[in-house]
């Protein structure tokens, strides 16, 4: 089964859902005589957590004082309810998401943001060259993104509702029709298509002005509030983590394949290099404030996105869901 980020963190999105059990696979160093912080992580391991692990691997977070887990939630879990409920003391997690709860009076709040742009798309057959070709097509749409992107995919496309068919995240029903496309991350669907030798095409979302950040790093107001150094700390170690990772990704992967066996080192570089030629840490805001940067801007035009699709209402307090104060004060610069 492959993975879309996107689609399988807004599986998450239902705040009000049971916790579950809690059968995570987890990664920890050797034990570090530190502050204990669990980082909950919205998918299993692979490269686009690969900076948490580098900074794991490399002692970054030890050197910081903290002792750092690293567990991986499952399709079923609810990440925010876990971070809510003091069962992790960080996630990643999704700026609709975010705003959503915060929206729904969980205080939930961005600390840094991994990625400057979401790596959602749109994965088609060979020969399509513009998303405007799909109309009348059938598209593969997980039912969480029906609250998401779909209704701006929709409306700026002009496709019909009835074109929406569900995905389960099985590619088969794509590999056999050649009229259809499909949500997709272009570390695992490109990469399930390479392996059937299927020639595709892939149009990512940011490039067609879709605002969301990508994987921010979220914690409660509470710990923001009470306890600044560890926040702190653990942005730096794992911005930090993120830098050393695109240097040389040898000790996070290491971490990364012993947490999911179902990684396969030719996967897990597909997908580091697919990162890195996206340049997923960069944007002209993080060569002035340094990684992991955000701005009211960029979250008040997430903001403006959701709310005209009516996902998010007009009077939400979307200020409360990030703060700059960390990675404004971190100054982490680019290599």
């Amino acid at each position: 089964m492959s993975r879309i980020m996107l689609g399988r963190r807004q599986s998450l999105l239902g705040l009000t859902a049971g916790l579950g059990a809690l059968s995570m696979p987890f990664v920890q160093t050797a034990r570090a005589a530190g502050t204990p912080v669990k980082l909950v992580t919205s998918w299993y391991a692979q490269a686009e957590f690969g900076g948490f692990y580098q900074a794991l691997a490399k002692g970054y977070y030890a050197r910081e004082g903290l002792d750092v887990t690293i567990e991986a939630a499952s399709p079923q879990m609810n990440v925010p309810q876990l971070l809510a409920a003091g069962r992790a003391d960080f996630i990643t997690g999704y700026d609709f998401q975010l705003l959503s709860a915060v929206a729904s009076g969980i205080p939930l709040v961005a600390v840094a943001s991994t990625f400057q742009h979401d790596q959602q798309g749109l994965m088609t057959h060979a020969g399509v060259t513009d998303l405007q070709q799909l109309k009348d097509h059938p598209i593969l749409i997980a039912s969480s993104s029906h609250a998401t992107f779909w209704p701006w995919l929709r409306k700026r496309f002009g496709y019909a509702e009835e074109q929406a068919r569900p995905y389960s995240f099985n590619l088969q029903p794509f590999f056999f029709d050649k009229t259809m496309a499909v949500q997709a991350y272009a570390s695992s669907e490109l990469w399930d298509a390479k392996l059937k030798y299927v020639p595709v095409e892939f149009f990512l979302f940011k490039d067609l002005g879709y605002p969301p950040y990508g994987a921010p790093m979220v914690t409660t107001q509470q710990m923001v509030k009470t306890d600044k150094n560890k926040v702190n700390s653990f942005v730096k170690a794992s911005l930090l983590g993120w830098s050393d990772y695109f240097q040389d990704p040898t000790p996070g992967n290491a971490l990364i394949l012993k947490a999911n066996p179902n990684m396969t080192p030719e996967h897990l570089t597909f997908g580091y290099e697919g990162l890195k030629k996206a340049n997923v840490l960069l944007s002209d805001d993080v060569r002035t404030k340094g990684l992991g940067a955000m701005t009211t801007a960029r979250w008040q035009a997430t903001r403006d996105f959701m709310v005209n699709q009516n996902l998010l209402p007009a009077d939400a307090d979307w200020k409360s869901a990030f703060t700059t104060e960390f990675v404004d004060n971190l100054r982490i610069m680019p290599t």
